[in-house]
């Protein structure tokens, strides 16, 4: 069995075509998060890591009445996420589905966070493996930061939050999107494996209100090892820290 070991929660990490990943873990250690948020969702859910952590961080605030949905349109990684939800300390305040985001739309539910770790690779050539394309590759009509974007500019509450973890470059075509539907960036945590590397990931989070935009940086390793930034927001969940 594969399973990957956090602090307070384990990951049965078999079936889901996307693992535990570094993306996941620094999305799930640095959305931002208020005492707000009593309700979110988690859109690609895959092995439900991001929503595992949102909910620990949740219950460290000590905030106990919320509920996260994990949603997922494949149908083995629903099933994992829904088993490590149910094994977790938060089993009540958590619950996954088999669903596609158009399917979310119609429903009436809004939510103070939309978390996703989306699909971002458009032209890059594709796996043999469909399940494994569908994680990873944007496709027509599928889960996409556009598809994201328009779903959260009617989905969101008044002072909900979109958080997602893209490219940094694609950072212009994403503000401009994002603008185009309604919702502005509060924040932009630009990610550079190392000082001297440019950016190559961001955590992206919008709202319906205008606001000024917290530009914030963080270097995965500095001088051959893990940096002081990362291990500081990581160090809640890995167990070698």
């Amino acid at each position: 069995m594969s399973v990957f070991r956090f602090k307070k929660f384990e990951i049965r990490n078999e079936r889901s075509p996307m693992k535990v990943n570094t993306d996941g873990v620094l999305l799930g250690a640095a959305v931002t998060l208020t005492k707000d948020i009593k309700k979110a969702v988690d859109v690609g859910t895959g092995t439900g890591t991001v929503a595992l952590m949102v909910a620990q961080r949740l219950s460290e605030m000590g905030m106990k009445d919320f509920s996260i949905l994990g949603v997922d349109i494949d149908t083995p990684s629903a099933e994992e996420a829904s088993e490590n939800f149910a094994a977790s300390p938060w089993k009540g305040n958590l619950s996954a589905e088999l669903a596609a985001l158009s399917e979310l739309e119609r429903r009436d539910s809004l939510y103070d966070l939309i978390v996703s770790n989306p699909p971002y690779f458009d032209n890059s050539l594709h796996n043999p493996d469909e399940r494994k394309n569908t994680a990873r590759h944007t496709s027509e009509g599928g889960l996409s930061y556009r598809t994201l974007i328009e779903y959260a500019s009617k989905k969101l509450t008044e002072n909900g939050l979109l958080s997602m973890i893209l490219p940094y470059s694609e950072r212009r075509a994403i503000l401009r999107y994002a603008a185009g539907f309604g919702l502005y960036p509060t924040r932009i945590l630009s990610i550079r494996t190392t000082e001297r590397k440019e950016p190559s990931r961001m955590i992206a989070e919008f709202s319906l209100k205008r606001t000024d935009t917290l530009e914030e940086d963080l270097i995965i390793y500095k001088n051959g090892a893990a940096s002081e930034e990362y291990r500081s927001i990581t160090n809640q969940f890995y167990i070698n820290q």
